[in-house]
């Protein structure tokens, strides 16, 4: 017998460059009455979030997240950029790599420094871009990701050409921005 006023288990695990996670405190909501019972936080499809007056809007503040569909535009979000504390961008598709553009988008030109997670069809072959590009989260439901991230085998290729708006470890290590040698200096 199931308790009916238990929330249901999502499909996904919540994943972290640090491992898996069970704490998650957030929860995907198509209204805020989803926040008025807890103490999580609630993540809302972009158009309810817009509509949101802002009263009520500020009183959640740093409770509330935005899923944002490869087909919605940042623009109208950009504004609310310093209150939100997580956006979710979507992969409802691997063959959709809007997404990508959009988190570059929010890293790079809107200094987004709020947790970023990635949703939908979150491939293992994909996870280590979206690390460069600054994902923080990941809600993972493929069963081979799911496989090759509990073994910590989180996979990508070790030489890049293009940069990232994570910085490398090793440092810079591109071709065009080397360093010409001393007795090529005059």
């Amino acid at each position: 017998m199931t308790d009916a006023t238990a929330p249901e288990k999502p499909a996904w695990r919540l994943w972290t460059p640090q491992g898996f996670r069970d704490d998650d405190t957030w929860i995907h909501g198509d209204d805020v009455g989803a926040a008025d019972d807890t103490n999580t936080g609630v993540i809302l499809p972009l158009l309810t979030f817009l509509n949101l007056d802002e009263e009520r809007r500020a009183s959640l503040r740093g409770r509330l997240g935005v899923s944002v569909q490869p087909g919605e535009p940042l623009d109208d979000l950009v504004p609310f950029l310093p209150d939100l504390k997580l956006v979710a961008l979507s992969f409802p598709a691997f063959s959709d790599g809007r997404s990508f553009s959009k988190a570059e988008l929010l890293r790079a030109r809107y200094d987004f420094e709020g947790v970023l997670r990635a949703t939908g069809d979150v491939l293992i072959d994909q996870v280590p871009h979206m690390l460069r590009l600054g994902f923080t989260e990941f809600e993972v439901s493929n069963p081979t990701a799911l496989k090759r991230l509990a073994e910590g085998r989180v996979g990508g290729i070790e030489q890049r050409y293009q940069p990232a708006v994570v910085p490398e470890e090793k440092g810079a290590g591109y071709s065009w921005r080397r360093v010409a040698s001393a007795s090529n200096r005059t």
